[in-house]
């Protein structure tokens, strides 16, 4: 069973400030999700800015979505300096899978040694060389059974060691996240989640402001996961996906005032 000591409440503290160089797709969407949290978001990608920026700012998300020229350069010298000065960091595999140059910047963003790298499930398989059957940015229903999860789950263990300092969160009907020495397999959510864009992105977001805030990363990710498929099992009852997304978003806030960490499903175990 997953230790619910990591979340008694959403612990946002001293409303961090986190760095997001995010897709335009999403960008208005993870900047209130994280101000819904108690959070401060700043959405800058002009490398100028980074040497001033990074003295403020107490963490930073990187998402592959929306890829350019422009945005690589921004993303890779983002990724850099956080390493340099040991800034907490999200890195958001969006589209891995997609594009050689897609992989080629995930790559790179991966080595410089980020706090947490995540994305869907078949965002992951990707990663580990596995096969996959999504297309575009989206998770595969395919890529999900019990044999495909434990396939991932091995994979992601093997991932550790080549990136030791570096959490591995796999997004889709389970969650799977996996250190060094500790995997979770989480199980809240509702499958109208992959109905409305953006719902990885608020993820990363949430890490990112958790981190920003103390908490330690694996518990960061574990509570961002659960907290957020928790709101959308709040918003299950919604008519209509516009107003599910609608409803989801809003008890980003609402859910912070209740014993919501009592509802988290799922397990942990240790790994060696």
């Amino acid at each position: 069973m997953i230790n619910t000591n990591f979340a008694k409440g959403f612990p946002i503290m001293e409303a961090p400030l986190v760095h997001c160089i995010t897709n335009e797709v999403t960008c208005e969407t993870v900047a209130n999700a994280l101000l819904y949290v108690g959070a401060k978001p700043i959405m800058a990608s002009d490398p100028r800015e980074f040497a001033e920026l990074f003295r403020q700012t107490d963490s930073l998300l990187l998402n592959l979505g929306h890829l350019s020229e422009e945005r690589e350069a921004s993303l890779v010298a983002a990724a850099k300096l956080a390493n340099k000065v040991k800034k907490p960091t999200v890195v958001d595999l969006v589209g891995y899978g997609v594009s050689q140059t897609r992989d080629q910047v995930g790559r790179w963003l991966a080595a410089e040694n980020p706090t947490v790298v995540k994305g869907n499930i078949s965002e992951l398989r990707n990663f580990c060389g596995l096969p996959s059957h999504a297309r575009g940015v989206d998770g595969s229903e395919l890529d999900q059974d019990d044999e495909a999860l434990e396939e991932l789950t091995i994979a992601m263990q093997q991932l550790t060691k080549t990136y030791p300092d570096t959490i591995f969160l796999a997004t889709g009907s389970q969650d799977i996240v996996v250190e060094q020495s500790r995997i979770w397999r989480l199980a809240n959510g509702v499958a109208a989640l992959d109905r409305f864009t953006g719902t990885g992105d608020i993820v990363g977001a949430l890490i990112a402001a958790l981190l920003g805030s103390g908490v330690k990363p694996a518990d960061a990710v574990v509570t961002a996961v659960s907290y957020f498929n928790c709101c959308g099992e709040q918003a299950g009852d919604a008519i209509g996906l516009a107003a599910f997304r609608q409803e989801t978003l809003n008890q980003l806030s609402l859910l912070l005032e209740k014993d919501w960490w009592t509802e988290v499903k799922g397990w942990e175990k240790q790994w060696t």
